[in-house]
């Protein structure tokens, strides 16, 4: 395989190329997956922090807590550990994709500089 550049002269795609564009393509598919990941976990700390809110608001001692696709009726001490473990749990998962989104990101601008020192203009690993 042949690249051409602007100039005219013919820069040589090695196989190490091939390989790093496509671990690009890789982690660029990634990083649109955490997006969507960190979306959802963050709605989801938000509807925590929700219901958390509400059943502050709440004077019952009895509540309704949703497991799956039921309603149960517990005491509202135990809701309200039971949603204290779940965003704590929440958070700490969105932390973790946070930080896996920065990894990847980290690892992008590598091969980009690595990529665009090699090929400069004949080469595209920006997204329109």
């Amino acid at each position: 395989m042949q690249q051409q550049k602007g100039s005219g002269s013919e820069v040589e795609v090695t196989w190490e190329d091939q390989l790093n564009i496509n671990k690009f393509g890789r982690l660029n598919n990634r990083f649109h997956e955490l997006e969507d990941e960190i979306k959802i976990a963050k709605e989801n700390n938000e509807s925590l922090e929700d219901a958390s809110n509400e059943l502050i608001l709440s004077d019952e001692d009895i509540v309704r807590f949703q497991i799956g696709e039921i309603f149960a009726h517990m005491p509202r001490e135990q809701v309200e550990s039971k949603l204290e473990i779940m965003k704590e749990n929440s958070s700490k998962e969105l932390e973790k994709l946070e930080e896996e989104k920065e990894s990847v990101l980290a690892q992008m601008a590598h091969l980009k500089k690595v990529l665009y020192g090699k090929f400069k203009d004949s080469i595209n690993l920006e997204e329109d």
